[in-house]
């Protein structure tokens, strides 16, 4: 599978665009393009999506996510502390994201 994410590497970490789908029947992940699709059980109202957003990615992935930008946004950057890109990609292969 050839992943088109935009993956910028830093060395605390790598930082993703996200675009996230509110008000979804379950959580999901799908890799669409340059960006990494979010879909949020959660209304979009007091921070639930990004709360949820957070504990998901992080439980996912298995390391810590902080929402970089786009808090109020549909449209957000991520980072994922401590990850390396050639991690991550393997993550997602494995995962058929």
């Amino acid at each position: 599978m050839k992943v088109l994410l935009k993956i910028n590497e830093f060395k605390n970490g790598l930082i993703i665009n996200v675009f996230v789908r509110p008000n979804c029947p379950q959580f999901g992940l799908k890799v669409e393009g340059d960006e990494l699709m979010v879909y949020s059980t959660e209304e979009p109202m007091k921070g639930r999506v990004n709360k949820e957003l957070v504990r998901e990615l992080t439980r996912i992935f298995g390391y810590r996510v902080q929402i970089v930008s786009g808090l109020t946004s549909r449209q957000k950057r991520i980072l994922i502390e401590n990850c390396r890109k050639k991690d991550f990609l393997a993550l997602l292969s494995e995962r058929n994201f």
